[in-house]
């Protein structure tokens, strides 16, 4: 009986998230699903995204968080829309809540529309927001073990970042370990390392942004 009741919340989601899509279909805009554990640096990573890039293209950001307005805070100092998004209690964003907030943005004006989806390595990787592109983002002061013990959010992302590879040299982070589990669980997935502090392997990461958002 549970799995019935959990199978009908996952379809009408993805009724929903659809809908989303032909939204942002028709109104040529690229959306990104970013999912992370907390404190992987999400946040800091839009920041510096949107920072290499708000002169070439034109970005909104959808914040998701359980409580608080602090990252759609830091999002709005560097003059872009943002909406934010408050699930409390809800482990991850759904396409209902994202369908609701999508006529505060001018989408037609934008060519970029980045989720940030609240911290959680299982839940959000359940349910589609409409997005085109999911981003799994993994930091290395977390541990080695992540992709083997979730893999379910890499298994559904088109691309992975493992983010503060400055601090390689102080953990004990197997990285090609890593990426060789990764592309175990998902062949097709691209990986990025990059550092969001210094912006070593960043390049990379923007040039994939530039291709999928100038359709």
């Amino acid at each position: 009986m549970e799995i019935k009741i959990g199978m009908n919340v996952l379809e009408a989601n993805n009724l929903v998230a659809a809908r989303n899509q032909d939204i942002f279909q028709k109104d040529q805009v690229f959306v990104l699903n970013i999912m992370s554990s907390p404190g992987s640096g999400k946040t800091t990573l839009l920041e510096k995204t949107i920072e290499a890039l708000k002169d070439e293209l034109k970005i909104g950001v959808i914040e998701g968080d359980i409580y608080t307005d602090r990252d759609a805070e830091r999002i709005k100092r560097h003059g872009i829309p943002v909406v934010q998004i408050n699930t409390y209690g809800s482990c991850h964003l759904d396409a209902r809540m994202v369908r609701e907030v999508l006529p505060l943005f001018n989408l037609k004006g934008l060519d970029l529309l980045i989720i940030e989806n609240v911290g959680n390595l299982v839940c959000p990787a359940e349910f589609r927001l409409g997005e085109h592109a999911r981003v799994a983002v993994l930091s290395v002061p977390e541990g080695d073990d992540k992709p083997v013990k979730y893999p379910v959010v890499f298994r559904e992302s088109e691309i992975a970042l493992i983010n503060k590879i400055d601090l390689l040299d102080y953990f004990d982070f197997n990285l090609e370990r890593v990426k060789k589990e990764i592309k175990e669980i998902n062949p097709e997935l691209e990986i990025f390392e990059i550092s969001c502090k210094t912006l070593e392997g960043f390049q990379p990461w923007l040039e994939w942004l530039r291709k999928n958002a100038q359709r």
